[in-house]
């Protein structure tokens, strides 16, 4: 069987599973978010003794995070395997680089729900001290109040106590942020998701745009997550757009988009896409010869 044959074989093979763990993965990160959604709300202090008080929620969060992130794994290594059948210009050793970056975002985000319930339970064991003093705490609920005193009033309330109430609740965010911060695992967890998110940006820039070049994504669906990819690395929260596209990609390579799929993809090779003065060019190019064709016979 030759390297063509191979490789349509194994494309066709795993068409649906690439389709199914990208939808599965978007599926999964989604519903982490949602369900982290619903831990947050308030001061520090109120989201660690939200976490404190539903281990099991931020554990399910976690899980739900890191398997989506690692499911990305499949349609990566799909896309690029595919790029690096039709392009001998391609590097084939980026592989392990395409494996590796949603496999360190899963350890990263379960690193991260580890962190968060360490923390959550040292605040609430009175472990963590604020660092804020009371003058300073004093001095910053005064000059809240000045700036927005109908919002300062409805959260502390009013007369002598609210500014104490207000000095208490930024000590308790103080201590919070330092169990936060002091938390063990915390480390690992922001070392790993970095280095995953520039692992994630470069693969899917890389093999996108090999993808383009060979005609198995078309310049708009390539070029949009290209852009997702390296925007990521300026504005992070646009990784969860750039993982948007994986939906379409899972359309894509079940053969589910309106208009089917490239011609690259049944034909096992590169077909590059021809640029608007390509076209214009081919077409001038054909009318001249029409044209030369109809003078070479003087009866039309």
């Amino acid at each position: 069987m030759s390297d063509r044959r191979k490789a349509l074989a194994w494309e066709a093979r795993w068409a649906l599973p690439a389709a199914i763990a990208s939808f599965a993965a978007v599926a999964f990160v989604a519903a982490a978010f949602a369900i982290g959604k619903s831990l947050g709300g308030g001061g520090e202090a109120d989201e660690l003794r939200t976490i404190h008080e539903n281990v099991g929620t931020l554990a399910l969060a976690s899980a739900m995070q890191a398997i989506g992130f690692g499911l990305l794994v499949v349609p990566l290594v799909y896309l690029f395997k595919a790029a690096l059948a039709r392009s001998d210009r391609m590097r084939s050793q980026f592989w392990a680089l395409v494996v590796a970056a949603p496999l360190a975002l899963a350890v990263g985000f379960g690193f991260s729900g580890a962190a968060a319930n360490e923390a959550a339970s040292d605040f609430a064991a009175g472990k963590s001290r604020a660092t804020l003093s009371v003058k300073e705490a004093t001095g910053e609920c005064r000059s809240e109040r000045k700036k927005d005193a109908e919002g300062f009033r409805e959260e502390f309330g009013a007369g002598r106590g609210a500014i104490a109430r207000c000095v208490t609740s930024e000590r308790e965010d103080d201590a919070a942020s330092n169990a936060s911060k002091d938390a063990s695992l915390r480390a690992f967890s922001q070392l790993f998701q970095i280095a995953g998110f520039l692992a994630l940006a470069f693969s899917l820039a890389y093999s996108c745009l090999w993808a383009m070049r060979t005609g198995l994504l078309t310049r708009l669906w390539g070029g949009l997550e290209i852009a997702l990819a390296v925007s990521q690395l300026l504005v992070p929260p646009f990784a969860y757009f750039a993982l948007l596209w994986f939906l379409y990609f899972g359309l894509l390579v079940a053969g589910w988009v309106p208009g089917g799929r490239p011609p690259a993809w049944a034909a096992g090779e590169a077909i590059p896409w021809t640029s608007p003065g390509e076209k214009m060019a081919g077409v001038e190019s054909g009318d001249d010869e029409a044209g030369e064709s109809g003078d070479d016979d003087p009866e039309g």
